[in-house]
């Protein structure tokens, strides 16, 4: 079900509650929130369509869904746009009260859509009067025209409800602690939510009423969660873990700002988070408050992360932890801030002047955001080493169940800060490594007898004072390069029922969805396909090479041009062949299903 109207028609919060309403009744849900980029687009107009979708089911789901069921088109440019996405035969719930001939303008419509008998042709056509039956609900409140119309979204949000069955338990509650401050708004939300649920209850308007099934889930506790939420509360996790405070270096960047907003909150954790007057300034605070001996955390997207990037560097060289958050938008430059890409895999990896290799990590649906932010704590704290996580705008803004862990579950984080000398000679060395890790120790400014030097000009071997001799800087730069390929990963896994497939799909990050979806699809057909995802990007698992090299091919989709496909060729020397789409959504799963079906027939065939 897709909920669409202009940005000013509270669409985002309509399909939240509906989420929370059937993730609340046991339904396995995927959210997609899209909205425009700009902040008040002009009423009415295509731009300014803001829209939420919500898949759920009495099964396990992986993507927000393609053809909609059900579409809740509040003007005439909502219905332009999402109208192809429509199923033949889905249900249609329009305002008729926005069809006026300036909107019918905006839209691009000579003629009414709801005059021609185009859409009765092709789908379930519910039409109403949104203004006038919500003003019937909320009559007793003597609310304006104004306010009556911001009420709408409560009446279709009501009616969707009783349309599938929904429990509108959580969304009164919602109501009734977001309004406490203000019972008259309260009350007329209220009324307004009734009075959709009513209509559908008293009208006979549909044909069929549905229900949908729990699904089994494990036991234990759930919640509903975006991955901005879950990224947070990794991060925060993490501080608890690690014993250290949480430091936030922010500036706000589409999509990633929510961040910022998430940890704000947690004050009573110990939680300090900073609003820097620019990207760099926030790097350059979180960075300084991991040398005092703070968890440093900065969150950013594509252009904010292209500013970081020198100060990273002085990351990689001081050898101190920093977390960065990349929220991927689509590019470059501006690009589109509120849509989704997977297209700083090159600058993550490689974005920085020398040779300054950091560890990578991608989540792959809103849920994993935060066991990867805790791995990308837990990494940099233990290595001494800045850590880039990739989420995009798909996972930050998404949300799906969330079994929540239990806390005594989760394992401890030593920061292992250095309390004595190291040397013979009784005095403190920085860079005196583990022979195993190649870590070096980390010793908090004014720790009694650990004075010593740090910054960003090249260190001498194990010493840490400044050299510019050559070939102490080749070993330098092969040790720190040679620290990050020793951090011990998890092996991927070659997912393949059949044992016997020649068709390999290799994944990272956000795209898991679509490529479980289109492999699954692939395999009821009977077609045997394999399936690798890969949430650590660098260093990669050890024995990713060794799977690669089963499959006669290997298929690489990513919502850009082929970037990690063009790692693993170098690399491994596989002929894996990239699928690519940057339409600022998540890949489609039947365009993807059918362009696997087309390769297995040339793998079959070679």
């Amino acid at each position: 079900m897709r909920f669409a109207g202009d940005s000013g028609d509270g669409m985002q919060l309509t399909g939240g509650r509906f989420g929370a309403e059937s993730a609340r009744q046991g339904n396995d849900i995927v959210t997609l929130p899209d909205f425009p980029a700009e902040i008040r687009a002009p009423q009415g107009s295509i731009g300014g369509v803001s829209s939420f979708q919500v898949h759920f089911a009495d099964r396990d789901i992986v993507t927000p869904g393609e053809d909609l069921d059900v579409l809740v088109a509040m003007n005439p440019a909502a219905l332009k746009v999402h109208l192809p996405s429509l199923r033949r035969g889905g249900v249609l719930i329009t305002d008729s009260s926005e069809y006026t001939k300036r909107n019918l303008n905006h839209a691009g419509y000579a003629v009414s859509p709801l005059d021609d008998g185009s859409l009765e042709a092709s789908y379930q056509l519910v039409r109403l009067d949104l203004n006038s039956v919500t003003g019937d609900a909320v009559a007793p409140f003597g609310l304006g025209r104004k306010a009556v119309s911001r009420a709408r979204n409560m009446f279709a949000l009501g009616l969707a409800s009783w349309l599938y069955s929904r429990d509108m338990t959580p969304t009164r509650e919602w109501l009734q602690q977001k309004f406490a401050a203000q019972p008259e708004v309260r009350d007329a939300n209220l009324a307004a939510l009734e009075g959709g649920w009513n209509y559908g209850e008293n009208t006979e308007t549909f044909a069929v009423r549905y229900e949908v099934a729990s699904i089994f889930q494990a036991p234990g506790r759930y919640r509903q969660i975006s991955g901005s939420q879950a990224t947070a509360l990794g991060l925060l996790a993490a501080s608890v873990a690690s014993g250290l405070q949480l430091f936030l270096g922010a500036y706000p960047i589409t999509p990633a700002s929510d961040l910022l907003h998430e940890l704000s909150k947690r004050k009573a954790f110990g939680v300090q988070t900073f609003q820097a007057e620019d990207e760099i300034a926030a790097v350059g605070a979180a960075l300084g408050a991991s040398f005092g001996g703070a968890l440093g955390v900065t969150t950013t997207s594509g252009p904010g992360l292209a500013l970081k990037q020198e100060m990273i560097n002085l990351a990689v060289m001081t050898e101190l932890p920093l977390v960065i958050i990349d929220v991927q938008r689509a590019g470059p430059s501006t690009g589109m801030p509120t849509k989704t890409e997977q297209a700083d895999l090159l600058q993550a990896m490689w974005g920085r002047n020398g040779e300054s290799p950091v560890p990578v990590i991608a989540p792959s649906s809103p849920a994993d955001c935060f066991s990867a932010a805790f791995e990308a704590c837990r990494i940099a704290l233990t290595h001494r080493t800045p850590v880039i996580m990739l989420s995009d705008a798909y996972l930050a803004n998404g949300s799906e169940p969330w079994l929540v862990p239990d806390a005594g579950s989760l394992p401890t984080i030593d920061p292992g800060f250095a309390t004595e000398a190291n040397t013979e000679q009784g005095t403190f060395a920085p860079y005196h490594r583990d022979p195993l890790t190649l870590d070096r120790p980390w010793a908090i400014p004014g720790t009694p007898g650990l004075e010593h030097r740090i910054g960003g000009l090249e260190k001498s071997n194990g010493l840490g004072t400044i050299s510019y001799d050559g070939d102490n800087h080749d070993t330098m730069v092969k040790l720190r390069a040679e620290h990050i390929a020793r951090i011990a990963v998890p092996e991927a896994t070659w997912d393949d029922p059949s044992g016997v497939a020649k068709l390999a799909v290799l994944g990272w990050g956000s795209t898991w969805g679509a490529i479980t979806a289109a492999v699954r699809r692939v395999r009821e057909l009977g077609v045997p396909i394999a399936q690798i995802h890969v949430r650590n990007l660098n260093p990669l698992p050890a024995n990713l090479g060794q799977l690669l090299h089963r499959a006669d091919r290997v298929i690489v989709p990513e919502v850009n041009l082929g970037q990690f496909a063009m790692i693993v060729r170098a690399k491994y020397l596989v002929d894996a062949r990239s699928w690519s789409r940057m339409r600022g959504l998540p890949l489609g799963v039947s365009e993807l299903t059918e362009y696997l079906l087309s390769q297995v027939e040339e793998v079959q065939h070679v």
